[in-house]
């Protein structure tokens, strides 16, 4: 069964409402930025670029679509009006659906107990901005994983307990297709910023993935790594395979953490950080480990980063440390995410990591040339150059939205998500 088994990076496109509203409590770069002008169209042909990059290098890529903004039942359920607190109207415009690795958890097949690939959808519901997704999202995922007698698509966890996807959740493997460990990372309230995944909304997805409780591990985040800015696990960690790339600051107890990990995968492979080579602030502020681990058809690894490493003293310090000491991570690539970036989203926050068999798959969510070149022009023609704060609610501009997401469903024959 695991002959046809791949990972596929599925990545956001950036919707043509994305703008700077700072709504993310705890994302520091997305509160930085707050008021300033947003670049759609730029930051969507930003993303395409590093999707392009991926596939060039032999890679499987599918993608996600906007989902539809403004949202009209969320603005008729709060009753905005004008004198509404403005960051509702915003929240109703927001494109943070871009940010896929929020889309879901998703277990492989050889992990689960039927034999699927199970997606149970993030309910999100720490920031309205996002609670609102999770049913489009939900209609996405059962498209693109229609078929049953390989994909489990599920419901998102009651909002009791918060949950924000795969951005909180690493697997260990020997390879991709092969069984695996499944490693769950929560915290804890009562910090300066809300902690966003909620350990029994992990507890919940392994049980309904149906996974081995024996194949999985549960760990507390750092709370100083969510006080400076990692509002989630994958700003200061990241997995692929055998290795962790992780902050010696990631876990509450980082020795506790590996050492769970390596009893329930003996071959973990660690390259860890250490506060003196980068401190937590700056691998926070330049999203080094918000980098997407890949394995490449060769077998080696590459680690994409944002280009904010590249302008770092001691992140490219570390990286050029890191490559000449032959470990598992082999090359670097750097891609420029910049608005991304200044929303507080790297490349890892940009895409969701399925293990399936492309085969199985909605082939109109699998990227290849022809969609490439056709959501690219799209993109060109119909993406606002430019949003301003100001520019939100205008009937103009929820016009062009509507018209430029349409246009996209249209080229991709994919009307049904209208």
């Amino acid at each position: 069964m695991t002959g046809g088994l791949a990972e596929i990076n599925f990545d956001g496109i950036v919707g043509p409402s994305h703008n700077y509203a700072g709504l993310s409590l705890g994302n520091i770069a997305s509160a930085s930025h707050r008021g300033d002008p947003s670049y759609p169209r730029k930051a969507a042909l930003q993303g395409i670029a590093k999707m392009r990059a991926n596939m060039a290098l032999g890679l499987a890529q599918g993608f996600l679509l906007p989902l539809p903004r403004p949202n009209g039942a969320f603005l008729h359920a709060l009753a905005v009006d004008r004198d509404t607190d403005r960051a509702l109207l915003a929240a109703a415009w927001s494109a943070s659906s871009m940010w896929t690795a929020n889309a879901a958890t998703v277990s492989p097949a050889p992990d689960t107990g039927d034999g699927r690939c199970h997606l149970t959808p993030a309910n999100l519901v720490t920031m309205p901005h996002r609670a609102q997704e999770w049913r489009d999202t939900r209609a996405q995922l059962a498209l693109a994983f229609a078929d049953s007698r390989h994909f489990a698509v599920h419901d998102a966890i009651l909002p009791s307990f918060g949950d924000e996807g795969a951005a909180n959740h690493m697997r260990f493997c020997e390879s991709h297709g092969a069984p695996g460990v499944e490693v769950f990372v929560y915290g804890r309230q009562g910090g300066k910023f809300p902690a966003r995944q909620h350990e029994q909304a992990s507890r919940a997805v392994a049980r309904r993935h149906g996974l081995d409780p024996a194949k999985c591990v549960f760990i507390e985040q750092n709370p100083e790594a969510i006080e400076a800015g990692a509002f989630h696990n994958d700003v200061v960690a990241v997995a692929n395979e055998r290795v962790l790339f992780a902050h010696a600051r990631a876990f509450a107890d980082r020795d506790a953490a590996c050492a769970a990990i390596r009893a329930a995968f003996p071959a973990l492979e660690v390259v860890e950080v250490s506060e003196e080579q980068v401190t937590l602030d700056e691998a926070i502020r330049t999203y080094l480990f918000n980098a997407q681990l890949l394995t490449l058809p060769d077998g080696g690894m590459e680690l994409v980063v944002p280009d904010e490493c590249r302008e770092s003293a001691s992140v490219s310090a570390f990286l050029d440390r890191m490559i000449r000491d032959n470990g598992p991570i082999g090359s670097v690539r750097h891609v420029d995410v910049r608005q991304s970036m200044a929303n507080g989203g790297g490349p890892a926050c940009l895409r969701l990591r399925v293990v399936a068999d492309p085969a199985t798959i909605d082939p109109r969510f699998l990227l290849d040339e022809r969609s490439a070149e056709r959501i690219e022009a799209v993109v060109a023609e119909m993406w606002p150059e430019q949003i301003d704060p100001a520019d939100i609610g205008s009937e103009a501009l929820a016009k062009q939205v509507v018209e430029a997401r349409e246009a996209l469903l249209g080229v991709l024959s994919l009307d049904e998500l209208g």
